[in-house]
């Protein structure tokens, strides 16, 4: 999950209710448990707020950030819960409280590629869901065999952006996400530094924009630095969303250099407003952008990550084919496709209740 998407400055509250449009049917109440609301404006937020919009109008959905016997009325049909290991307590006590309602586990990119291969409680929660959700394709060959038959592939989605027209220099990089370990930030401001150090063509420059907070003081220091020494780097910190889309849609390639991802959603939002991605060969990218795509470099590999920003901006046919690539997946990333699948899931759910 994958790629966080950015502070707004906003207030939450401390649960969040979507109500629906019909008050005269009998409908059904849903908790949605995510460990980020909405005043840390990432991915995790954003995949919860965008499912309670799926559901609207079809359930009543109340957003926690976590769940006890107490916490909430007792008469609730089912519960979503973003995060195997982070909402585990809220997993343990709705499966103990609420016996044979549906549980729907979310997994995102540390449940499926660390937490669940030694986290005794994010493999609690996998044993206690009644049906399991992953991001991306790749992510059902990631569970264990036993629990696959449970789980489900439901794609993140964003509205499509018409595409702008782009000029030919400077070739304009773009990284998004907050600045954590797990998003390898530093593998972007490497080949950011080959590039701009080798280059003493003024006619071609380079731009390289990087877009998130630092949520440590060593890589806030780190694109400070950067700032100061690498020509064409901008970092821009933590952007609203809508700036942030415009931001990707301008640039001539996104960047996903990330150890783990679940599905990351800043490359559905740079597929859906036609800007290509380069992004590191791990399981999350792939399941997103296909075995075939040409578009990714080794973890970690700085060198190959600047020999294909390279090779982009010297090469437009091949930049042109990494569009045509990713335009090929952009079906999968539709909000109605998206809207279908959470409504069947949970409906199904409810129904198969006894």
């Amino acid at each position: 999950m994958q790629s966080d998407l950015l502070t707004c400055g906003e207030r939450h509250q401390p649960a969040r209710k979507v109500k629906t449009l019909d008050r005269v049917s009998q409908i059904n109440n849903l908790i949605l448990v995510t460990p980020a609301l909405q005043e840390a404006n990432n991915g995790n937020w954003h995949t919860a707020d965008r499912w309670a919009q799926c559901l609207s109008g079809q359930v009543n959905t109340t957003l926690l950030p976590q769940w006890s016997d107490s916490s909430v009325s007792p008469c609730a049909d089912a519960m979503i819960a973003l995060h195997a290991r982070r909402s585990a307590p809220s997993i343990e006590a709705w499966a103990r409280c609420c016996p044979g309602k549906p549980l729907i586990v979310i997994l995102t990119g540390t449940d499926l590629y660390r937490d669940i291969q030694t986290d005794a409680s994010a493999q609690q929660s996998l044993a206690l869901a009644t049906h399991l959700v992953v991001l991306q394709e790749a992510g059902l060959e990631d569970l264990p065999v036993a629990l696959r038959k449970k789980a489900s592939v439901i794609y993140q989605s964003a509205r499509t952006l018409k595409p702008v027209a782009k000029p030919l220099w400077p070739f304009r990089a773009v990284m998004v996400g907050h600045l954590r370990d797990e998003k390898d930030p530093l593998t972007f401001l490497r080949a950011a530094e080959r590039l701009a150090s080798g280059s003493a063509d003024r006619q071609h420059p380079w731009a390289f924009e990087q877009i998130g907070n630092a949520l440590t003081p060593e890589l806030a220091l780190a694109v400070q630095a950067a700032e100061k020494t690498i020509a064409g780097y901008r970092w821009l910190g933590g952007l609203p969303r809508t700036s942030t889309r415009q931001h990707i849609k301008r640039a001539h390639v996104l960047v996903n250099s990330s150890l783990m991802e679940g599905g990351a959603q800043v490359i559905l939002q740079a597929i859906q407003c036609g800007t290509p991605v380069l992004a590191s060969r791990i399981r999350g990218n792939i399941g997103m952008l296909g075995a075939g795509y040409a578009g990714y470099f080794p973890v970690g590999d700085d060198t190959a990550l600047a020999a294909l920003l390279q090779r982009c901006a010297a090469d437009r046919h091949f930049l042109s084919f990494l569009e045509k690539q990713c335009r090929q997946r952009s079906h999968l990333f539709d909000p109605s496709e998206e809207k279908r699948r959470v409504i069947n899931l949970v409906t199904s759910a409810l129904k198969a209740t006894p």
